[in-house]
């Protein structure tokens, strides 16, 4: 029998330190970001994964300091590099410094722009490759911008976690991709969840009930691997499947209600009602997850992707004195007993704000690190995926020790053969 895989997300570790680190993050709104620090270099920022998400926080990184530059770029595609570069070109002019020496395309992107001389490198190809590229970045000793989530099972968490640890020896800076941490109006509503005024929460229900996403009919010249990076939102080896990487917004909110605390287990459900074309690979359309806590207390996360169906996208926290009410971040409220807040403070875009923090953290010489925390919530989104697709329910401690890869077990290379796993079947997929 092998014995247990140690790991820092320890239930107490993360319910003494997550909460407080994130505070911290909390402390700078409001607070002129920029010129606190006397080293106004230039920083140098590099972006891989040229998509929609990685152009949008390349355009963030740049806006976020007066004395930022973008000088390298990388994606597996031609296509989509030299898109992202023109649009991000005629957003920022001479603040777009990169070259077309500096212009990598392919699956080892990554690996000539951590040659080049940068300061902050930023993360948003396909969770997939997210351990690894984070790993080669900390070793490089880079700033980083993480997109989440940063693995789609847990033998990619625990190397992503092993690399976290290296990134706080040296003092590297790694934000976070969970952005309604920055939002200011979910911000203050937790700052009273935690203050005590609806009690002690009991139960959060959360829910991300979407369309169908897009996906790209193959085209004759397409590889296996082509096609499957192409569609990587419908490949779980590559996304995580929708519970992971999109609604994982959701499920850190539930944490974010819970002090950051882990789950005691957690029960789920879900399949392939609607999209079960090929199209859409191996992905499941609909989950419901229900998370057991400490004291009988109760997460639920129901989330879905399919087209004719209604929309939801809202958070519930019920307390012992009282309950919140979010929805989209755009009506935060709590009543407990006759005393009823609603968020009427500044608004603000919360893409900005994450990134405006980062670069004025670094300038202080105080750079944020909440690499465990990214893999925490990556791990507990996992933790539910796993029991949905097995129909069994899953403890913390299995999912600490889960052998589960779905990554390709050969090196990846445009011209091998790459069939696409059959999608999973509860109660006759095991869990690994």
């Amino acid at each position: 029998m092998k014995p247990p895989i140690t790991s820092p997300l320890s239930r107490r570790s993360f319910l003494s330190t997550s909460t407080g680190a994130l505070a911290g993050s909390a402390i700078l709104s409001g607070v002129p970001l920029i010129g606190r620090a006397a080293d106004n270099k230039t920083l140098k920022v590099a972006l891989v994964g040229c998509g929609g998400r990685g152009s949008g926080a390349a355009s963030q990184a740049i806006s976020a300091d007066p004395n930022v530059v973008l000088t390298a770029m990388g994606d597996v595609f031609s296509d989509r590099l030299e898109q992202s570069y023109q649009n991000l070109s005629k957003m920022h002019g001479d603040k777009v410094k990169v070259d077309p020496d500096h212009r990598f395309v392919g699956l080892d992107a990554i690996d000539k722009i951590l040659a080049t001389d940068i300061d902050v490198i930023i993360l948003t190809t396909p969770p997939g490759f997210r351990p690894e590229h984070f790993e080669k970045s900390v070793n490089a000793g880079k700033h980083i911008f993480c997109e989440k989530p940063i693995a789609t099972d847990a033998v990619g968490v625990r190397r992503f976690l092993a690399a976290a640890a290296e990134s706080k020896k040296k003092g590297l800076g790694v934000q976070s991709g969970f952005c309604w941490r920055s939002h200011y109006a979910e911000r203050e509503t937790f700052k009273r969840i935690e203050s005590g005024m609806i009690g002690e929460v009991r139960a959060a229900y959360g829910t991300y009930l979407g369309s169908t996403p897009w996906s790209k009919e193959r085209k004759p010249e397409w590889t296996d691997l082509e096609y499957q990076l192409r569609n990587w939102i419908h490949m779980n080896w590559l996304s995580g499947d929708h519970l992971v990487e999109q609604a994982v917004h959701t499920v850190d909110k539930m944490l974010w209600a819970f002090g950051d605390a882990a789950p005691i287990s957690c029960t789920g459900q879900g399949g392939r009602q609607q999209r079960v074309e090929d199209q859409f690979g191996n992905v499941f359309d609909h989950f419901t997850i229900v998370y057991e806590f400490p004291n009988a207390a109760r997460g639920i996360i129901a989330c879905r992707q399919q087209q004719g169906c209604a929309s939801d996208v809202s958070d519930h926290i019920l307390g012992t004195k009282g309950v919140v009410r979010q929805t989209s971040g755009r009506m935060n409220v709590i009543e407990a007993g006759t005393e009823r807040w609603k968020f009427e403070g500044e608004k603000n875009d919360m893409y900005q704000t994450e990134h405006d923090e980062f670069f004025a953290s670094i300038r202080a010489g105080k750079p944020f690190n909440f690499a465990e925390k990214l893999a925490h919530t990556t791990l507990v989104a996992i933790m539910g995926r796993m029991s949905a697709y097995t129909g069994q329910t899953v403890t913390w401690d299995q999912m600490l020790n889960s052998q589960e890869n779905l990554q390709p077990q050969e090196a990846l290379d445009f011209k091998m053969k790459l069939p696409i796993a059959p999608a999973p079947m509860p109660g006759r997929t095991k869990f690994v």
